[in-house]
């Protein structure tokens, strides 16, 4: 299933393919307003597998802003879904990952997949997509979030209050960036796969 961009031309090269949307119809989202996120007492530290090049991206989490998402993702790290997915988008706006079926010798369907598990409703609040912003990706429907998720690269006021955040990178932001300028690209995804080793949670020091 192809997906098409919600947010504004400005950055329409962005399209949050998150697996196929669970229906045609697409609810409007509650928005939570005025919460200041509260990091977990836990991070993600996501290990690529060319640790040399790209070193390891450390992130809080929001379960006080979106509880579900952040559940999801601590829960598909820990069963190792993540391990070996690749950052299968990349562009200006954002790095792009957590597509089990990047796995595969198949780059024709990186960027369409999701876990096995079911879709994640829409948790989006008034945070703003700042630098470094961790963000659900989806599909057409506002609930079609599943395990992949982005990093964005700079402020992107066209994602707010459009996708779900919920964390934010704390260390290795320079590492994201050399991911977003790897070269050659078919497209938006790397020739040579930007793979992910593992996905830890762990306890924040």
């Amino acid at each position: 299933m192809k997906f098409i961009a919600f947010v504004l031309l400005s950055v329409v090269a962005f399209t949050a393919c998150g697996g196929p949307a669970a229906n045609s119809s697409n609810r409007s989202a509650e928005i939570k307003k005025g919460v200041q996120p509260v990091a977990d007492s836990e991070i993600a530290v996501i290990e690529l597998e060319n640790a040399a090049a790209y070193g390891t991206i450390k992130i809080e989490l929001y379960s006080n802003i979106a509880p579900k998402m952040v559940e999801r993702f601590k829960e598909l790290a820990k069963e190792g879904v993540y391990d070996g997915t690749t950052f299968h988008r990349i562009n200006p706006s954002v790095v792009q990952g957590g597509d089990p079926l990047s796995k595969d010798e198949d780059p024709s369907n990186d960027g369409t997949g999701k876990s096995s598990k079911p879709n994640v409703p829409a948790e989006f609040s008034d945070i703003l997509y700042d630098t470094g912003i961790l963000g659900a990706a989806r599909g057409q429907s506002n609930d079609s979030a599943n395990s992949q998720f982005f990093i964005t690269l700079k402020r992107e006021p066209g994602f707010d209050q459009r996708y779900t955040i919920f964390g934010k990178v704390i260390e290795g932001m320079n590492n994201v960036r050399t991911i977003s300028g790897v070269q050659p690209k078919d497209g938006e995804r790397p020739v040579e796969p930007v793979r992910i080793k593992t996905v830890r949670i762990e306890p924040k020091q």
